[in-house]
């Protein structure tokens, strides 16, 4: 069986590159945040430094996601093409990348401004998977790929960050 060649027009190209953008963006913000947070709440560190952390961590996270965007972005166009190119579809990507990773951040960060303690991660964990999982089936059904599959991989991948900081945090007493 043969398979039809598929090609790749400008507008496929550009709506493929937001698209991962916004997957990568979510997926890493999701991942890390949740990873960091659940990390220094088993560590035993006070609510109030959860939260200012978590805060500076989502904006610091986002703005190096952008950037690293914007010129991983550049450095591909400008090696197809051998020449230096127009930085408009770098630049939305990164705006892109930098507003998805925020407001993934808010996702497993939430939960900490209202519980406290187990009932904080616990709430900030199964949020996240979700999440997670969310948006795994959302890119699966744009890529017409299958969704649960899709959605659970994500979340599962996800799920081993939460672990590696619980386990992380455990083993890091506070100072």
């Amino acid at each position: 069986m043969t398979r039809m060649k598929t090609y790749v027009t400008p507008h496929t190209r550009s709506s493929a590159l937001y698209l991962r953008t916004i997957v990568f963006g979510i997926n890493d913000s999701l991942v890390s945040t949740v990873g960091f947070l659940a990390g220094i709440s088993v560590a035993g560190v006070p609510r109030a430094t959860i939260i200012i952390t978590g805060l500076i961590y989502a904006l610091v996270e986002a703005f190096s996601m952008a950037m690293g965007d914007f010129l991983s972005e550049e450095s591909a166009e400008e090696y197809i093409s051998e020449s230096s190119v127009n930085n408009r579809p770098s630049i939305i990507a990164a705006i892109i990348m930098f507003l998805s990773s925020v407001l993934a951040a808010i996702i497993p960060l939430v939960p900490y401004l209202l519980f406290t303690g187990a009932m904080a991660l616990l709430v900030s964990a199964c949020a996240s998977i979700l999440g997670l999982f969310i948006v795994g089936m959302l890119s699966a059904r744009f890529s017409h790929l299958p969704i649960i599959w899709r959605g659970v991989r994500m979340a599962l991948l996800g799920g081993a960050a939460i672990v590696i900081g619980v386990v992380v945090g455990s083993l890091m007493p506070v100072v």
